[in-house]
């Protein structure tokens, strides 16, 4: 009853895991498993995530985007080490064999008063946000707080999926180390350079990431094969994807999957298109080991243990 299959991509059901029946969660974690194992990539129904915030986020997206380039600059991103702030256009590569992306991004990450930190915490820490734009940063913070309330149950279902502790995966994640990234990819007005698409071909680096796009289309999954497939948006579905921290945690079983946005078909290369990324990293401390439950004599940890902020910190700087 979870899974069905569109294209070649899942769609789960997530509602019996949000009950106490402990049979209905199993059931979503087995269809969970086999998405994650087999795809690294599945559209999550019946999440949690209420219709009306993603709109109200989508909203508020499209007015910051169209700000005056000039005032977007002022809260501009400024290291890999904070990755808050406004990200301009072509400014993130990656693909590092390509050009520059065409796009531009706003991230942020869990709201912090400056107050409560040294000046050194603050540049590293607190959000950037536009001034002026108060209905944007209330309604951009309380997403996040939804995003992570979403995510942290989904981290349970991994856990059973992977025979961990329910609250295993939660655990190394107390300190809500997350990115939510506005996303907005203009339209097709000149020719792009020799290699140059929209979102080069990557994994993600944490644990896993919620996805919310419009209508517009163009990503698209690598598939075991090496095929790319396109994933559309689903109506009332979220599209999760599995990170690279959760294949080194899962010695494989779980599939980090190599993604990208290509360039628009001709009758939608006028529009622009919107996406809101939550990306879920464990605590920069986590030391992330091979799970007991995915080894064995036969079958021995795959990578060498790494610190979560690490690794995350070297695809950064890898990326801008």
């Amino acid at each position: 009853m979870a899974v069905e299959t569109a294209v070649d991509i899942p769609i789960v059901d997530f509602s019996p895991f949000l009950g106490d029946d402990s049979e209905g969660k199993q059931t979503v974690a087995e269809a969970i498993y086999r998405a994650c194992h087999e795809v690294g990539f599945m559209y999550l129904k019946n999440h949690g995530v209420p219709q009306g915030a993603i709109a109200q986020a989508f909203e508020q997206a499209q007015q910051f985007f169209a700000l005056p380039l000039a005032e977007k600059q002022t809260i501009a991103w400024s290291s890999e080490t904070s990755n808050r702030g406004y990200v301009g256009m072509e400014r993130e590569r990656l693909d590092e064999t390509k050009p520059g992306d065409l796009k531009e991004a706003f991230n942020l990450g869990r709201e912090i008063a400056a107050e409560a930190l040294s000046d050194d915490q603050q540049a590293l820490v607190v959000n950037r946000w536009p001034a002026g734009h108060d209905a944007f940063k209330t309604t951009i913070s309380d997403f996040f707080e939804v995003c992570a309330e979403a995510a942290e149950r989904i981290f349970r279902a991994f856990a059973i999926a992977l025979e961990m502790p329910e609250t295993y995966i939660a655990a190394k994640h107390r300190s809500r180390g997350y990115t939510l990234r506005l996303l907005h990819y203009p339209p097709m007005e000149t020719l792009p350079k020799p290699g140059q698409i929209r979102a080069g071909a990557h994994s993600d680096y944490g644990t896993l990431t919620l996805l919310f796009q419009d209508d517009v289309g163009g990503l698209e999954v690598q598939l075991v094969s090496g095929e790319w497939i396109a994933a559309p948006s689903i109506p009332d579905a979220i599209l999760i994807n599995t990170g690279d921290l959760t294949q080194r945690w899962s010695n494989d079983v779980f599939r980090s999957t190599r993604h990208r946005v290509g360039l628009p078909q001709p009758e939608k290369a006028g529009r622009d298109r919107y996406s809101i990324a939550f990306f879920c990293q464990p605590d920069a401390d986590a030391d992330i080991v091979c799970f007991p439950s995915c080894q064995s004599e036969d079958n021995p940890p795959r990578y060498a243990p790494v610190k979560s902020g690490a690794y995350l910190l070297s695809r950064l700087q890898a990326t801008y």
